[in-house]
């Protein structure tokens, strides 16, 4: 059984617009990272009663993301990959011209290193997951049980750069290279039938760039940048294509649920 159209249109809605207020409301209007961080979690959080009570599932199984066995290594597998293809795009970078890298002029101790790292990765997962579930999630569950293989990763790849609102006045290159990152984030749910997976490729490549960023001071030096990220994820997205295919069961509530 589907999920009605108003049922599906009213819990999205609700979930766009959260996602949506963190950047506008937060970051444009009121320029507060505070406010920004708060309403990303609520979206999060929103999730839940949206995928219970709106959408009928059990919660976040609404958006794939059950939590079983395989999880932790998909995860784990998947921070592994993306991490090691954000560190070779730099290396790449720095070899073509397009980046300088030099390291901080004071080197942070462990003590000092923890609590930034710590900070990255709650102010990182929270932003991945979140847009994953509107961006993937959603699509993978919730209105066509039909919308599967090269078609839900093209419309979701879609989907994803049309939710960057406010960097579509960036240009055609951006959006090629936004449309490569969800390539990689679609094939990673379609091979695994997990939002997990997915949400490992994201979060450990947005990780990496923000822990990066508090050891090495990474100059761009050229307009071609966002085409080694782009290739990057294309890479991850063929040797994800590699995996055995798995489908997860779909995640509705049973009668007295």
């Amino acid at each position: 059984m589907q999920v009605g159209l108003p049922r599906a249109a009213f819990g999205f809605l609700i979930l766009f617009g959260l996602y949506q207020s963190a950047e506008g409301i937060g970051r444009h209007l009121l320029q507060s990272f505070p406010v920004q961080a708060g309403l990303m979690l609520l979206c999060l959080a929103a999730a839940w009663p949206v995928g219970r009570f709106v959408l009928r599932f059990r919660g976040f199984d609404a958006f794939a993301l059950e939590w079983h066995r395989s999880v932790p290594l998909w995860l784990l597998g998947a921070i592994v990959l993306a991490t090691s293809a954000k560190l070779l795009s730099v290396a790449a970078g720095v070899g073509l011209g397009a980046y300088s890298v030099q390291a901080t002029s004071e080197q942070p101790d462990f003590a000092s290193a923890a609590p930034l790292i710590a900070l990255a990765l709650i102010s990182t997962f929270v932003p991945s997951v979140a847009e994953d579930i509107i961006t993937r999630g959603f699509w993978w569950r919730v209105p066509w049980r039909a919308l599967r293989g090269a078609t839900f990763v093209l419309i979701t790849s879609a989907i994803y750069v049309l939710n960057h609102l406010y960097r579509l006045g960036n240009g055609p290159t951006e959006w090629l290279m936004l449309f490569c990152f969800g390539l990689a984030y679609g094939v990673a749910i379609m091979k695994t039938g997990s939002l997990w997976t997915a949400v490992g490729v994201h979060w450990g490549w947005n990780l990496t760039n923000e822990v990066l960023g508090h050891f090495a001071r990474i100059e761009v030096m050229s307009s071609n940048t966002p085409f080694i990220s782009a290739a990057a994820h294309l890479a991850m997205a063929a040797l994800m294509l590699l995996l055995p295919r798995r489908e997860m069961p779909d995640g509705r509530c049973q009668l007295g649920c």
